[in-house]
């Protein structure tokens, strides 16, 4: 289970197969469109960069060099 603190953001520890936090908090917000993403949905993040994406979608954008 992971501890949060409401309406704060976490500072996280990006890795290849999970995150780590690093301050508590219940949310992270999107490198590339500042959108609140809540931890339990977080699902993309580049370990090289250490940013969070909201979606698939942007990450790959992201990635490309196109956002």
């Amino acid at each position: 289970m992971l501890m949060s603190s409401p309406n704060r953001p976490a500072m996280l520890s990006y890795g290849p197969n999970g995150f780590r936090m690093l301050q508590p908090g219940d949310h992270v917000v999107c490198t590339v469109t500042g959108e609140k993403i809540p931890l339990e949905v977080l699902r993309y993040w580049s370990v090289e960069r250490q940013e969070p994406y909201a979606s698939a979608a942007i990450a790959t954008q992201r990635l490309l060099g196109q956002a």
